[in-house]
């Protein structure tokens, strides 16, 4: 069994260092190619990596880049949005999303938000996954010095301030720990989508013969809440539901 483990590390190996380093030439080409003005072949570049599996904010920045570049406004918002969920701080993505978003024709009237909803939010994108699970890790670590600390320590003050600070770290530990879980689940369980038809009339009900509810024009981020066959119930941020083609929208 061990051996057919290390034969199987020393077949993927080769192959997996061959891909990262075939990555690292199509990104330093595409960078070359978009600073050159070259942007579809930055874009097809771009593209190559992303197809290989590869995921990260500053591929999907540069990837939106290249599509505004070429004048494809909702791959643009698409790739835009995708970077934000994987770096939620970064103010150059939010920047360049709020241009290519007034060039969609449909505007929304966000509904306000409960303070402390707002505020969770914030804290929440305040980092990304891994900077919130690294702190929780570091404020686990600690408090297993302070255990220490508390348990073989002979003088009582130093036992209580110990115990009180271990107290606030594990507390920490775990408030952190949470926070890094939500911006994971926000990653694995993608349920928002951008509109890619033109133009979309939503139903009320998942079937053509639906009582027609209102429009929507593409570049539009929308709320994915149900699914039934070729259908999906979005919802817009001013609260109007209803059904529209799943052919019609790109999960982000």
């Amino acid at each position: 069994m061990m051996k057919k483990i290390i034969a199987l590390i020393l077949v993927v190996a080769p192959l997996f260092l061959a891909a990262q380093q075939n990555n690292e030439q199509l990104w330093e080409k595409a960078n070359a190619y978009f600073t050159t003005e070259e942007y579809q072949q930055a874009l097809s570049a771009y593209e190559s990596i992303a197809a290989s599996g590869e995921e990260s904010a500053k591929l999907y920045f540069n990837l939106g880049n290249a599509y505004y570049k070429t004048g494809d406004i909702n791959n643009a918002i698409l790739s835009y949005e995708r970077a934000k969920i994987l770096a939620p701080h970064d103010e150059d993505i939010e920047f360049n999303l709020r241009i290519v978003n007034q060039y969609v024709v449909t505007k929304i009237e966000e509904l306000p938000q409960p303070f402390f909803l707002r505020w969770r939010t914030s804290v929440v994108n305040k980092y990304p996954t891994d900077t919130w699970a690294s702190i929780s890790i570091g404020a686990f670590v600690l408090f297993l010095l302070l255990l220490g600390l508390f348990l073989f320590s002979r003088s009582v003050s130093i036992k209580r301030i110990s115990f009180w600070i271990g107290i606030i770290a594990i507390l920490f530990s775990g408030f952190t720990f949470s926070l890094a879980a939500q911006q994971k689940n926000k990653i694995n369980n993608r349920n928002n989508a951008i509109v890619f038809c033109p133009r979309v009339t939503v139903k009320s009900s998942p079937t053509e013969t639906g009582t027609d509810l209102f429009l929507m024009y593409e570049g539009l981020k929308i709320e994915i809440t149900d699914s039934l066959s070729s259908w999906k119930e979005i919802k817009l941020a001013d609260g109007n539901k209803g059904w529209c083609p799943d052919s019609c929208i790109v999960k982000i």
